[in-house]
């Protein structure tokens, strides 16, 4: 999704950050509605998984999510896929391109995303 009049510019990553990128809509969408509930949080959390998105020294919070959700493709490509807990329902899911040092935020969202219902 191309950046439009009045969107948020993001800064770019410097160093060894990771670039964050939405993969959908949808994913955009959500991280406004968190934005709005718990920006501090959401920050947060953009900076951790732009400077570490496969920390594992708090697994409460960030960690792989397990099984066959533990995968996903993205552009064709099998990718790890990660949970960001920003709030007590609130979620980021994200694949980690290694390659391409860039995160692709599949889900944003104030409550837990379905496929965990």
């Amino acid at each position: 999704m191309s950046p439009k009049r009045g969107d948020r510019a993001a800064p770019p990553p410097v160093g060894d950050e990771y670039d964050l990128r939405f993969a959908g809509a949808e994913a955009a969408a959500g991280w406004e509605d968190l934005s709005r509930q718990a920006a501090g949080n959401l920050r947060r959390a953009f900076e951790k998984i732009r400077s570490a998105p496969r920390a594992t020294d708090s697994p409460d919070r960030q960690h792989r999510l397990k099984g066959a959700l533990g995968t996903g493709t993205f552009k064709g490509q099998g990718l790890e896929r990660w949970q960001y807990e920003v709030t007590g329902g609130g979620r980021l899911w994200y694949l980690v391109d290694e390659a391409t040092r860039t995160v692709w935020i599949t889900y944003a969202g104030t409550g837990h995303p379905k496929a965990t219902d």
